[in-house]
Formats: structure tokens, C-alpha cells, sequence
């Protein structure tokens, strides 16, 4: 048994119950209402086309194209493609005339757009996605746009059709080529493929639980959809980017560069070359990734491409970003603290409660988190006053807030209609935004109503606010500052944001007398839904609770077996094949079927035919409306805090969220998968320019255990979103749960807290450049190619790496140390000495449980601040620097700082660190006025005795230390000579 023993299941399923039975009747799930049958939410069953074999490939029936009427621009090119051939019509109507723009919009960005020429009555309606909703990049008004300054090359050829390539004009190298295949461009179909190497590595093409190298087998679906965090399949937001990496082979006497596909050898030298390609197209899409090449399929819209030359990461994603998506939005300062939420806390004394178990137990809390149990009857911008009243909120909270710690709710993306036939049933928050036109319609002009937790539900039209100049927006931002009176929240959770729906098409328009209604599936806790999943392992580690919660499962099943009655003669499907429409977009059912993980692109979402004010459809915008949410609650919480930085955390994304909000994993399950899945998903984030990322730690559909939670609480810490979540009726796992998950917390939490300075530093440079916080190895070492797969350690930084352990039962992890053979220096935090390892060699690493293995990189300098129970404690603390020497004795950093929550600071100051010949040097700009002292510097890897050390030549004859083992000299009792401020002034540290 691990540490404590778990409640038996007997025990537990009294605790899951009691707690949901004991709820007022107009929140519990079971309210004595109309559930809504399951059959709501199914839909016509198709066949995706990638798996159907009578699916017709448009490669081999499409004509393509031809160019005719090239122009030279001062910029690029224009042209206009034809139709070579007889139209093939085969998944929409094809689309006679377009025009292809070719831009070098700087001297390392190339933009290649095709668009439809003209309108007519026999090709439908076209669609380009609105500048207003999704900004294009632009020719830099003092960037350089001619081909001799592009690194990036466009070539474009009619032999047989028009092809067009992109070549890296440095090396030569094809980047992209559509050479050997048709163009094809429908109204309801666009598809265009390219070559690509051997063996090639992608990474980004997101939201997917995946690896971070993506493979060359693999299709990638783009439908924003609400789903449990489903390996292999699409899920909540889209980002049509990827980052393309190739390994090359340098001949050191020529300097000739060879394709090096599968490079092992550890004496070669390799160099890498980085380039990023972006399609800014908001439909349904797909790509597929087979080992010769890359295939972009879409439901319609334009084909918008944009290559970033690199060659380096760094460099991809900085362009990616300065230029496309915006810059991420500077978080303030509390919200890297720990954050604690679930689904279940019931009342503001139970939150009270937890709060105070923190404290108790020792460990740090910055904020507490409800989920939509705090709402009246599940509808936004509501408590229930029974349970979570307004005036005793507004007690709890004021205390909360005079400890420094911070509160954040949940706040869904749909309204709650009320019953007309119930007076009492009245909801003001449904009534205002009608009257402004906030919610989306049916094609024929009445609402369009569909249904999530509190029952039927409106859908805010953010697309008609931005493109009509509908109410949807201030409506919003009103609601939210009226919310605010009431609850003095600190923070906004969006979710649902897909946008979910319970059900196909306008279920609620004839049924809203039924108001409010049960969803058509049992919520967690409810009678046949008790949670008996545990961990891989759990078996192992707790063979009794494991046994016990086995028969438990085994009884449940069966008596939902037997509930449901005998099963029909027959459950197989009959799936059908959709078929085109001339001149007429089918928008439910479109001609191409995504292989979407939901099915028809119409369930447990807003139909495609939903239609927004000024007429346009859902079936265009579907994967925006999680981006325009966060758009809509950034502007209403800068309404609430004038001159603050908003903090969101949003569930579906798309290109750009980054610069109004962060987002967490969703909904992930506690196994030990998903904490491995955890750090690839990160990564990618980093690529899409979301920094503020982070999973439900622990897991949140199942029960977790402690060995899991022990491991999960651990590597979180090194994230930059950290929080704890998890569902209704689950086992509670705060991390005071179990001795050892708090002790494992506490030593982690103490790391992260004493970085707050060097994390919030590496924040500030992701938002003010677009550089990483968390990254792959193989972004800090691009010239190692046995990296390029590498997403079980990252770095947080370019000077902190994480090495965790993602296996259960494990004491020990495999570890690599990259750079060793360019003279990389590693040192382990905790005590301090240089790593001994060879180029290539993976280590077993000693990590019993409790221990997470972090290593600083030599030539860094990291800011510290001694940690508090909160970070507002932690900034009043004295501060600290760690030096690690690296190659040449030299070592480096900086540390950035403001008042930690203003959107535009009054005053800011950065400090440059430099430590080479024995001398560290701080200095600083800047008018942010710090008082805090300078406790203590430690120096690793200092290799002679030591016997002197000055502070701006002032002899420093007591408080420091070296080692002559471990190679580190530790400098302590500074703060009287830094009594005025570490960084008040510029200073010079010397020890001989």
C-alpha cells in the first residue's frame, strides 16, 4: 500500500453520494425534471472519407489548373488559374476562375494566397474569412519584400497544371512543392498536397493528445469539438501551423550539407533548418501526413499560406507570432502561484475549508477555483443563493483577498432560456441579450436553441457583433460587470466554448415549456455513474480498494445491462455516404466528411446552418467562436479592472488566442498516459504562441491514487498554468489528501516559488518577443537530431530542465544531458555538482517517489526570491541569484520586473546578469523601484579554492562558503550590504 490508506468502497460511494443528494433541489443532478432523451444528440451516421474505400480520390477525376496573366508586383506576384479541364465537381462545385497573390512580405516571410475571382448564380457563395475576426499579416511597412532579400523562393510552373514551389534559397532545399498533383478548389472542398523528405519532423497542427513529433501516418482533424481529451483525434481548438525541422550532415571541409533522415551517428556533425508554414482558414479541415507528403483538405474558404524561413525555431515562432498571431498576453504575477479547483465544491464554507487545509498542512495557495456548482441551476452570471449566497461570498472572499490569495469561477459559452409558462423561471441575463440581438439564429430568423447544463440554451453571436455591429459584445461585457457587484472574482474560466451543444439542431425551440432540463446522459456521481476507474497500477499499489472497486464496477455495469433490457437482434449501423449538391453548399452534411471524433459535424455542437446576424453560417465560423469568447471576456474584464491584465484560461482556441488569454489541456483522465501527454501538448502551445498552459493536474475524469497525484503535483510545478482539478463524485485529491502528495508538493512548490522571478522574467520575454517558456530539447539543441523526437524532459526556460518520472512504479528515470559534447555543462538542483555524462547517453537517474529530477544549465543566471505562502508574500521576500559557469567560464541572465499587474506598468526595470572571469555583474534600467535585499549567491561549478570575495570591491570577510567537492562557493548575509535594494544599483561580485 502506498502511504495512506484509501476509503473503502463502501465508504466512498457513501461520500459521493451524500455530498450530491445533500445539494438544494434547483442545483443537485437529481432534479425531478425532463431528461433529455440520448437520441437528441445522434445524427446521421457517416463515413469519414479518409476511412471509406469507395471514397473517390480528387486527384485522380480533377482537371487543376492552369496560370495564364502573370504579373511581376513590387512585392511578389499575381495570376490568374483556370480550370484545365472539364470540372469534377466531386465534393462541392468547382470553382472556374481564381487568383493567386504571391507577397514576400519580409525579408523571412512569404505569403501564397488563392481565392475565388468572381461570384456568379452558378458557383454559390464563397467564403474568405474576414480580416476583422482573423488579422492577415501584411508587407512590413520598414521590413525588406523583395526576393533578393528573402531567404524564401516562389517558383511556380503549367507543366502539366500549376504547381507551385517554395524553396530555401541559402541551401536549395524544397520546402513546400505541390509538383505532381492537382489543385483542387470546390465550394465545399479545397485540397492541395505537397512533397516532403524522409523520414520528416512536424510538430504544432494542433489541439491533439499526441506525441510531439507528429509522424508521417497520421491525419490531423480540425473541428473544434467537446470531448474528453480522446488520443489521435481532434479536439478543442485549431491551429493550422506547423514547424517543419531537417537534419543535414556538414561536410567540415566543404561545408556541403547532406539530407540526414535517419542521423545517429554520434562523431558526425549535423545542422538543422527550420521553417514554418501557416493556413489561416477557420473551416473544417484535415491534414494528412503520409511518408512522402503532407495533404490539406478543407470544407471551404481560401487556401491562405504563410512560410516563415527560421531557420531556427526560435526564429519560426518569434515570426510566427510578432507577425500573424500576436504577441501572448503578459500574465500578472499572482497567476503563477498553485491553483486548487473541482468539480464538487458545494459552498463557500467548504472552500473556506480547503483554504484553510492548506494552510494547515503547510502548503502554498494562491487561488481557489468553483466550477459550475456555484450557479443557479448551472446558468451563467448567477449563484446559488442557497449555497453559494452573496453575502457570504462576499465574507469569504474578502478574507481570501486579504491573504493575498485569489478567486476564479467558471463561466460557460451558453445562455439558459426560461420556461414562458413559469413566472418564477425569470432570467434577465437570457432577456437583455435578446434585446440586443446577442444569440445566434435559425436560417429562418427565430433563435437557435440548443442545449447544455442548465437546460435549452442560446448561443452568443460574437461573429455578428464583430461583423454587424450586434450587441453580443457589450452585452457580455454588461453581464460581467453586473456579476462582479456580487462576487468580486479575480479571474474568468471560460468552457463549453467549442461551442458544445447536448443536442442536433434548435432541439429547444418547441420544448422550452419543459425548461429546465436534464442533460440526456448521467452526470458523474448520479445512480449507475459511480466512478470505480482507477490508474494503471492501482492494482499493484492498493490490491484491496482495487478488488473492491472491480466488483463494484462489475455490479454497476450489470445493472445498467439489465435496466436497459435485452439487447436488439442487431446493432450494426448502416452508414451512408453524402453526396454533392450543384450550386448548393450542404452545410449539416457537407460532400466531404471530416473523420470529426463526434461524428456528423452537427452533434454535441451548433449545427453548421446556426446563422449569425447578416446571414452568414455557423458551418464558416464554427472553430472561431472559442476564439471570439475570449476576445468578448478580456475587453469585459478590462471594463471590471481598468488598466489590469485579464486573466482567462479558455478551453477552445485558435490562432491568436494567446495575446487575451492562456488555456488548460481540458478534460484529461487520471491515468498515467495523460501525464506523459501533458508535456507534448504543452510544447505545442509553446509553438501556437499560448504559453499560459497547463492540465488538470492529477487527472480529471476517474479517480486518481497517490503514487499518480505524487508524480502529476510534481511536474506540473514546472509548468506555467498550475492547477489541480477534477470531476463530481470523484475521490477528493488536494494534495494534503495524502502525506506524501503533500510533501512531494511542498518540495516542488518551494523550486517553483523560489523561480517565480526567473518564470515570470521568461514570461515577460515570450510577451514582449514571442519567444518559448516551456520548450522541446531539440529547440535549445537544434543541430542534435537524436532529439528530434525527444518530449519526455523539456526545459522551463533555456535554463531549467525537468526530467520527471511518467511510469508507474518507477524509481528511477532515463535521462539525456544534450550538449555534453559541445561542452554543455549540467548541474543538479539539488545538490549543486556538474553532471558527468557522455554525448548521447541516456542516464538512470535515482528518482524514488517524491523526488522530481531538475537540473540547471551551465551559463545561466537565474533570479530567486526566498518563497512564501503566496506570491505576494514571496515578493516582499529577499532576493537571490544562482550562477551556474559554463563552457568558458561564462554565465549569463536577466530578471524583469513591474508592479506585477498592470497592462501598461508606470514603471519596469530589467536587470542583466554576466558572470565571466571570476566577476559577476548586475545592472540595471529602469524606473521600478525594488527595496527587497540581496540574501544570498550561489556559484556552481567554481573550480579554485577560493579565499577573497568582494561586493563593488568592499571585502565580504564572513557569510561565504565553497566547496571543494561539489565545486560551489555560496555567498550569504549580503542584505546589510544590500540594505537599499539588490538591484538599487549596478554592482560587481568578485571572488578569487
Amino acid at each position: 500500500m502506498l502511504g495512506r490508506t484509501l476509503l473503502s468502497v463502501g465508504a466512498f460511494v457513501g461520500a459521493l453520494v451524500r455530498p450530491v443528494s445533500s445539494q438544494s433541489p434547483t442545483t443537485t443532478s437529481f432534479r425531478s425534471i425532463f431528461t433529455v432523451p440520448a437520441s437528441a444528440d445522434a445524427s446521421v451516421p457517416l463515413i469519414p472519407n479518409i476511412n471509406d474505400p469507395q471514397a473517390v480520390n480528387a486527384q485522380e477525376v480533377c482537371p487543376g489548373y492552369k496560370a495564364s496573366n502573370v504579373k511581376q508586383t513590387t512585392s511578389g506576384l499575381t495570376a490568374d488559374l483556370s480550370l484545365a479541364g472539364t470540372a469534377c465537381n466531386v465534393y462541392g462545385t468547382d470553382v472556374d476562375a481564381l487568383s493567386l497573390t504571391v507577397e514576400y512580405q519580409s525579408d523571412d516571410r512569404l505569403h501564397v494566397e488563392i481565392t475565388p475571382t468572381y461570384v456568379d448564380s452558378s458557383n454559390s457563395s464563397w467564403f474568405v474569412l474576414p480580416e476583422a475576426l482573423v488579422p492577415k499579416p501584411t508587407i512590413d511597412a520598414h521590413g525588406n519584400s523583395s526576393l533578393q532579400d528573402n531567404d524564401l523562393k516562389f517558383a511556380w510552373s503549367n507543366d502539366p497544371n500549376f504547381s507551385f514551389t517554395v524553396i530555401r534559397q541559402s541551401t536549395g532545399d524544397v520546402l513546400f512543392s505541390t509538383t505532381g498533383s492537382q489543385l483542387v478548389f470546390e465550394n465545399q472542398f479545397i485540397e492541395f498536397s505537397s512533397s516532403l523528405p524522409e523520414n520528416y519532423n512536424l510538430y504544432g497542427l494542433g489541439e491533439v493528445i499526441h506525441g510531439l513529433r507528429m509522424g508521417n501516418n497520421f491525419t490531423r482533424t480540425f473541428w473544434a469539438a467537446d470531448v474528453g481529451d480522446p488520443i489521435d483525434y481532434n479536439i478543442y481548438g485549431d491551429h493550422t501551423f506547423f514547424l517543419d525541422t531537417r537534419y543535414f550532415e556538414k561536410d567540415e571541409k566543404t561545408g556541403n550539407l547532406t539530407y540526414a533522415p535517419n542521423a545517429t551517428d554520434p562523431t558526425a556533425k549535423y545542422v538543422s533548418y527550420s521553417h514554418g508554414v501557416y493556413m489561416r482558414n477557420s473551416h473544417g479541415q484535415e491534414v494528412l501526413m503520409r511518408p512522402s507528403n503532407i495533404t490539406w483538405r478543407t470544407l471551404g474558404g481560401s487556401i491562405d499560406l504563410y512560410f516563415y524561413a527560421g531557420p531556427t525555431q526560435k526564429e519560426v515562432t518569434k515570426a510566427y507570432q510578432t507577425s500573424t498571431t500576436g504577441l501572448p498576453a503578459m500574465q500578472q504575477y499572482f497567476t503563477f502561484g498553485y491553483h486548487q479547483c473541482r468539480w464538487g465544491y458545494t459552498n463557500w464554507t467548504e472552500l473556506q475549508e480547503v483554504v484553510d487545509s492548506f494552510a494547515s498542512f503547510g502548503i502554498p495557495l494562491e487561488n481557489i477555483w468553483t466550477d459550475i456548482d456555484y450557479m443557479n441551476q448551472y446558468r451563467d452570471f448567477e449563484n446559488d443563493q442557497g449555497r453559494f449566497g452573496y453575502a457570504e461570498g462576499a465574507k469569504f472572499l474578502s478574507q481570501l483577498h486579504a491573504n493575498g490569495q485569489h478567486y476564479i469561477p467558471i463561466v460557460d459559452s451558453a445562455i439558459y432560456v426560461p420556461n414562458p409558462e413559469n413566472a418564477s423561471d425569470a432570467y434577465p441575463i437570457f432577456d437583455r441579450g435578446n434585446a440586443t440581438d446577442s444569440f445566434m439564429l435559425n436560417p429562418d430568423g427565430s433563435l437557435y436553441i440548443g442545449e447544455v447544463w442548465p437546460g435549452y440554451t442560446v448561443f452568443p453571436d460574437w461573429i455578428g457583433s464583430v461583423l454587424n455591429g450586434t450587441g453580443a459584445f457589450e452585452w457580455w461585457s454588461d453581464e460581467v460587470e453586473r456579476w462582479y457587484t456580487n462576487v468580486h472574482f479575480d479571474g474568468i474560466w471560460i468552457d463549453m466554448s467549442e461551442v458544445s451543444s447536448f443536442c442536433v439542431g434548435s432541439c429547444g425551440s418547441d420544448n422550452l415549456t419543459m425548461n429546465p432540463v436534464h442533460p440526456g446522459f448521467q452526470l458523474p456521481g448520479e445512480p449507475g455513474n459511480i466512478i470505480y476507474t482507477y490508474p494503471e497500477g492501482f492494482n499493484i499499489t492498493n490490491t484491496t480498494e482495487y478488488a473492491s472497486a472491480s466488483s463494484a464496477s462489475v455490479a454497476q455495469a450489470s445493472s445498467a445491462s439489465v435496466a436497459a433490457g435485452p439487447a436488439p437482434a442487431s446493432t450494426s449501423t448502416t452508414y451512408i455516404r453524402t453526396t454533392p449538391t450543384p450550386n448548393v453548399r450542404s452545410l449539416e452534411y457537407p460532400p466531404y466528411v471530416l473523420n470529426n471524433i463526434n461524428g456528423a459535424l452537427d452533434v454535441h455542437a451548433v449545427s453548421p446552418n446556426a446563422t449569425h446576424h447578416g446571414g452568414t453560417v455557423e458551418y464558416d465560423y464554427h472553430n472561431l467562436f472559442g476564439h471570439q469568447i475570449l476576445n468578448a471576456t478580456y475587453h469585459a474584464l478590462l471594463g471590471v479592472f481598468p488598466g489590469k491584465r485579464p486573466f482567462i484560461i479558455g478551453r477552445s482556441t485558435f490562432a491568436g488566442s494567446g495575446r487575451w488569454a492562456g488555456h488548460w489541456g481540458g478534460d484529461n483522465t487520471s491515468l498515467w498516459a495523460y501525464m506523459f501527454f501533458s508535456i507534448p501538448q504543452a510544447l505545442s502551445f509553446s509553438l501556437f504562441g499560448i504559453p499560459m498552459f497547463g492540465v488538470d493536474t492529477c487527472g480529471f475524469n476517474g479517480n486518481t491514487d497517490e503514487e499518480l497525484c505524487n508524480r502529476w503535483m510534481q511536474l506540473s510545478a514546472f509548468f506555467p498554468f498550475y492547477r489541480n482539478h477534477n470531476t463530481l463524485s470523484a475521490i477528493p485529491q488536494e494534495p494534503f489528501r495524502w502525506a506524501s502528495v503533500a510533501e512531494a508538493s511542498k518540495v516542488a512548490m518551494q523550486i517553483r516559488y523560489t523561480l517565480l522571478p526567473y518564470i515570470y522574467t521568461t514570461f515577460y520575454l515570450a510577451h514582449s518577443t514571442g519567444s518559448t517558456v516551456m520548450r522541446a530539447l531539440a529547440w535549445e539543441f537544434p543541430n542534435d537530431p537524436t532529439l528530434a523526437a525527444a518530449d519526455r524532459q523539456f526545459l522551463l526556460g533555456d535554463s531549467l530542465m525537468v526530467t520527471p518520472v511518467l511510469a508507474q512504479g518507477a524509481t528511477s528515470v532515463g535521462g539525456v544531458f544534450p550538449g555534453v559534447a559541445d561542452g554543455e555543462v549540467w548541474y543538479d538542483w539539488y545538490n549543486q555538482s556538474a553532471i558527468t555524462a557522455a554525448p548521447g547517453q541516456n542516464i538512470t537517474i535515482d528518482a524514488p517517489l517524491g523526488h522530481i529530477p531538475v537540473y540547471l544549465r551551465g551559463g545561466s543566471v537565474l533570479p530567486t526570491q526566498e518563497p512564501g505562502m503566496t506570491t505576494k508574500a514571496s515578493r516582499s521576500n529577499p532576493w537571490g541569484l544562482i550562477a551556474a559557469i559554463g563552457k568558458g567560464g561564462n554565465a549569463k541572465g536577466q530578471l524583469y520586473m513591474d508592479d506585477g499587474e498592470s497592462l501598461v506598468p508606470n514603471a519596469t526595470r530589467l536587470v542583466q546578469f554576466s558572470l565571466t572571469h571570476g566577476a559577476l555583474h548586475a545592472a540595471g534600467k529602469g524606473a521600478y523601484v525594488d527595496t527587497n535585499p540581496l540574501a544570498n549567491v550561489t556559484i556552481l561549478g567554481v573550480q579554485s579554492s577560493i579565499s577573497r570575495v568582494t561586493l563593488n570591491n568592499a571585502s565580504i570577510s564572513t557569510g561565504w562558503t565553497y566547496n571543494d567537492t561539489s565545486k560551489v562557493l555560496d555567498i550569504k548575509g549580503l542584505s546589510n550590504v544590500t540594505f537599499a535594494g539588490a538591484w538599487s544599483r549596478d554592482w560587481v561580485l568578485r571572488w578569487s
